[in-house]
Order: C-alpha cells, then structure tokens, then sequence
C-alpha cells in the first residue's frame, strides 16, 4: 500500500469520516503479565476459557454465542456473565500495539465489538461518551446504555443529555466498565439484532452523526453471519459508494463477496503491517506539521 493511503486514512480517523471498527484480533499482542498468555477475544479461544481450557461438542465450537448459549441454560446467565468480567474486568492485559496506536490518533468515534477495557483505558484522561449494548432487559425498548466520562468517573446519562462534542466509544458488545452489561449468548444476540434492525440500538444523536461515514476494519473476519449482521446494521447510512475498507489477511471468496455488497474495499494485509503504516504516516504528519494534535472537541462527532 502507498504512503498516501495509510496518511488519507489517518486524517480520517482524526477528523471523524473515516470511523475505526475493531474486532478480536485487534487485541493481538495483548498478554497477561503473570504468564504472557495471549488475551482471549476470538471465538475459540474465548470458548476454551470459559471452559477450563478444554474443547466443547463440534456444534458448540462453531461460534462462542452458541457456546455461551449451552452454558447458560446449564448453568445460568450469570455465569457467562461472571466469566466475561472475571477474564477482562480485573486487568492485568498489557496493551495491544492497535491500541497504542489509538491513543496518539484519538479518534472522535470508535466502534469496538470486543468486551475488555483497553479502548477505554485509552481514552482514560479524555472526557467522553460511553455507549454499550445491552439484551433481554425489562422496561426499556432501547438496547443500549449511555455513560457520560467527565475524565474521572463515569455517570450514566439519558440519550438526550449526551454531548455531541465528546469522542464517543461504542461497544455494542459491551463492557465490565462502569457496570457489567455483555451481549454474549444466541438469545442476546437474538435479541439484540432485533432492536439494531428496527432502530432501537443506537441512540437518535448516533445514528445522525454516522451517515456518510466510511469505515477502517480492523481485526475483524466477516466468515459469520453474526459478525456481518451487527456490521451491516452499525455502518447503515455509510457514505456510498465507497463505505470504507477492511484489513482482511488471506481474505476469503466469502468475505470478498460480502464486501463488495457493502461497499467495503478489501485491504489484504495482515494487521501489523496496517498499523506500521498508519504509525509511519503519523510520523510523517508530526514533521510536516509539529503542532499536530489530536482531534479538539469541535471535530468530534
């Protein structure tokens, strides 16, 4: 890829227009530091650490929902819930080198379907908005949560006290942080997906500012149908013809398919190499122009 891609695709991200959506393998390179066991955040290896690290049935093995499904009805829905906080709740990560690339760029919007905290540590000593998803919960027709971050702590806030200047992270999957809430089994997907397709899992402010954005995948294989429902309902309204463009390694006549329906330029490199040129074009941007800076609130969303 040229030099020029990764620098367009960096004052992108800056401004807003071009939204970064992360899936599992953007935390590749975490690591505990009692072990230097790599961070669970795929399907398989999320399913074998909610087993004790053992395989289940092939029909369970084909996605962690499905997994997270038979244990639930086995065991309950806390206990997926349990595990989830348990594995990324009491720290202890070190941080994935996408995430250290964050945190010069500072985005203004940043989609993250993965459940830990590390975006969120991120953006630790920046104001900003919290939105996480939420399933099966009486009361409410809406699916999600909001958190205002004033830099220290967060306050949960109503979608119309939300201010449109601050970055806003959205973890449609949720999050430990404030308060445990994940969409992890078949039956919170299931419902979930409902509400995303009619409207009721984006709050009104988010599903404004989002059109005609384009999109940067990274991490993230679109070989499931439950990955590409979330991304098709998320990225709804995205500049066309060109959504945006993802980092797919060794990408499949599947995944092929299924971009071109989008709109969505395959960029067939591996991960590293994505963020070594985005960190060489912010270099280049830091000589070209030394007051550079992070987004200020006036370009957030």
């Amino acid at each position: 890829m040229s030099e020029l891609f990764f620098e367009e695709l960096v004052a992108g991200l800056r401004t807003g227009q071009i939204v970064s959506y992360l899936g599992p393998q953007a935390l590749t390179g975490s690591v505990r530091a009692s072990d230097g066991a790599a961070i669970p955040a795929d399907s398989d290896s999320l399913i074998y650490a909610m087993n004790n690290g053992q395989p289940m049935a092939p029909r369970l093995m084909y996605e962690f929902p499905r997994a997270a499904m038979h244990l639930e009805l086995k065991r309950g829905r806390s206990f997926v819930e349990q595990f989830l906080t348990r594995l990324y709740g009491a720290g202890g990560w070190s941080r994935a080198p996408l995430h250290e690339l964050l945190a010069q760029l500072l985005p203004p919007y940043v989609i993250d379907v993965n459940r830990d905290t590390q975006l969120q540590e991120t953006y630790a000593h920046t104001p900003h908005t919290l939105i996480t998803g939420i399933a099966r919960i009486a009361g409410t027709q809406y699916r999600f949560r909001i958190h205002d971050y004033d830099g220290e702590s967060y306050h949960e806030i109503p979608q119309e006290q939300a201010d449109p200047t601050k970055p806003v992270l959205f973890k449609p999957m949720g999050s430990p942080l404030p308060e445990p809430t994940y969409i992890a089994s078949d039956a919170d997907y299931v419902d979930y997906i409902t509400e995303l397709m009619g409207g009721f899992a984006l709050p009104s402010f988010l599903k404004e500012a989002r059109k005609d954005k384009q999109y940067l995948l990274l991490g993230l294989r679109l070989q499931r149908d439950t990955e590409r429902m979330v991304l098709s309902d998320i990225i709804y309204s995205a500049a066309k013809p060109l959504t945006g463009w993802a980092c797919l390694p060794q990408v499949t006549a599947k995944e092929k398919r299924f971009c071109a329906k989008l709109g969505l330029q395959v960029v067939d490199i591996e991960l590293a190499e994505m963020i070594s040129g985005l960190q060489g074009a912010l270099a280049t941007a830091a000589i070209r122009a030394p007051a550079a800076h992070a987004p200020s609130a006036s370009n957030a969303i």
